[in-house]
């Protein structure tokens, strides 16, 4: 594995001289923008795994991208190798249709520490929940961000994630009551806590998610890539593309629903993934929304 080489992958020609901040942000832009937050391998009669050099080769050298466990422990890799004080760290994710949190944890995420200063990293949510800035580990402060406001809140040393998004304008008005659009203005992600994780904690949960009927990634082909200005999402055969703040306190939602000779032709073309198997695309109504 080399890191020259993930660099190469993600786009990113900037200085290492400095381990700061500046620095931190600029790489991690530059994964979201390249490596899509997918699930296509369970769609695609493959299984996903957590062992880092294979996450490392279906993401760098096939250019594929992942879900959270693959994208950020790479991530998580990458940030170590060049010095920077990470800790794995495992969360909780939200259920809106059940107002529940998970009791398990299935979402791992990335604690970095520069100057004393704690930042959460995540480059493994997707859609419009995903954080374009590393976010200050600090309780009840508005982060604002070009997908909307962020915010943390701490409470008996569990903290808890959370987004306050703009309106939406949706273009195309057949799609004005899909099931994918969130129709709340504030919106729980999910908690965790700085207990320190390894990558043996989410096995179960991997092969849980990835077989489990009842998991979300079986119900739903889910492919997600940030951009210049927004994101891009193919779940199913539905192609979404957002533009954020396209007018004031309002994004932009372009719904497409494509043929089946479309979709691998729009991921290859607008996500940049080559599938090696044949995928067969799901869309199943559920608690998924962008």
């Amino acid at each position: 594995m080399n890191v020259e080489e993930y660099f190469t992958r993600t786009g990113y020609r900037g200085s290492l001289e400095k381990l700061d901040l500046e620095t931190l942000t600029a790489i991690f832009q530059h994964h979201i923008r390249a490596v899509p937050f997918e699930n296509l391998s369970i769609h695609c009669g493959e299984t996903i795994t957590l062992a880092l050099d294979q996450v490392y080769d279906k993401i760098v050298k096939k250019k594929r991208g992942g879900w959270c466990m693959e994208n950020n422990q790479l991530l998580s890799w990458v940030l170590k190798s060049l010095g920077y004080n990470t800790t794995i760290l495992g969360a909780y994710v939200y259920n809106p249709k059940l107002n529940i949190y998970a009791s398990n944890i299935t979402h791992l995420i990335v604690k970095v520490v520069i100057d004393g200063i704690a930042y959460i990293v995540d480059a493994g949510f997707g859609v419009s929940y995903q954080m374009w800035q590393p976010m200050e580990l600090v309780s009840g402060k508005d982060q604002p961000q070009t997908p909307g406001i962020f915010r943390f809140t701490e409470d008996n040393g569990i903290w808890y994630y959370e987004k306050i998004r703009r309106k939406q304008y949706i273009a195309n008005q057949n799609f004005s009551n899909s099931d994918l659009l969130e129709k709340r203005e504030r919106r729980n992600i999910y908690f965790f806590s700085l207990e320190p994780r390894t990558v043996e904690d989410f096995q179960v949960q991997c092969s849980y998610l990835q077989t489990s009927p009842d998991s979300l990634f079986t119900k739903k082909s889910i492919c997600t890539l940030q951009t210049i200005d927004g994101f891009q999402a193919l779940i199913g055969w539905t192609l979404s593309e957002t533009k954020y703040n396209y007018k004031e306190n309002m994004d932009l939602v372009e719904f497409r629903t494509l043929d089946d000779d479309e979709v691998e032709k729009t991921l290859r073309e607008k996500f940049g993934i080559t599938l090696e198997s044949k995928l067969v695309p799901i869309n199943v109504k559920g608690i998924y929304t962008i």
